[in-house]
């Protein structure tokens, strides 16, 4: 498997998944909003971050999977559009929290609980897993 792209693939999912794990914290403080400073600001900057990781993950994923010839390539496909319907939804969801002036706890635990967005966390860990086997 070719280094840069597994590389940028697990910097993605570290992203993403460091991101849920603030989340979950995050939504378990009771928080009304997200003041300036502290937990709000991080907040922010996390959810930013996860969306510029997803931003064309499916095409590094569908590069991963031509390049180096995976087989059978038409269930990696089909796999990877599913990843795309659910990362969409996800950058969807992260834009709609951004925009809002004040994210609460109870915003945040609403949208881990949101299975789009666990759909998401769920398929990235398959292909990872796929991928693990493939090149360790």
């Amino acid at each position: 498997m070719s280094q840069p792209h597994t590389e940028a693939l697990r910097e993605r999912l570290d992203c993403i998944e460091e991101t849920y794990e603030f989340m979950l914290a995050y939504a378990a403080q009771g928080l009304r909003g997200d003041e300036a400073g502290g937990a709000g600001t991080q907040l922010r900057d996390l959810l930013v971050r996860c969306g510029t990781a997803l931003q064309d993950l499916p095409d590094l994923l569908r590069t991963m999977v031509h390049t180096h010839h995976l087989e059978p390539t038409e269930h990696y496909d089909a796999f990877i559009t599913i990843v795309a319907q659910d990362t969409h939804s996800t950058q969807t969801a992260l834009r709609l929290v951004l925009a809002q002036p004040a994210i609460s706890s109870q915003l945040i635990d609403n949208l881990n609980a949101w299975m789009h967005l666990r759909a998401l966390l769920t398929d990235l860990f398959v292909i990872d897993e796929l991928l693990r086997s493939i090149a360790p």
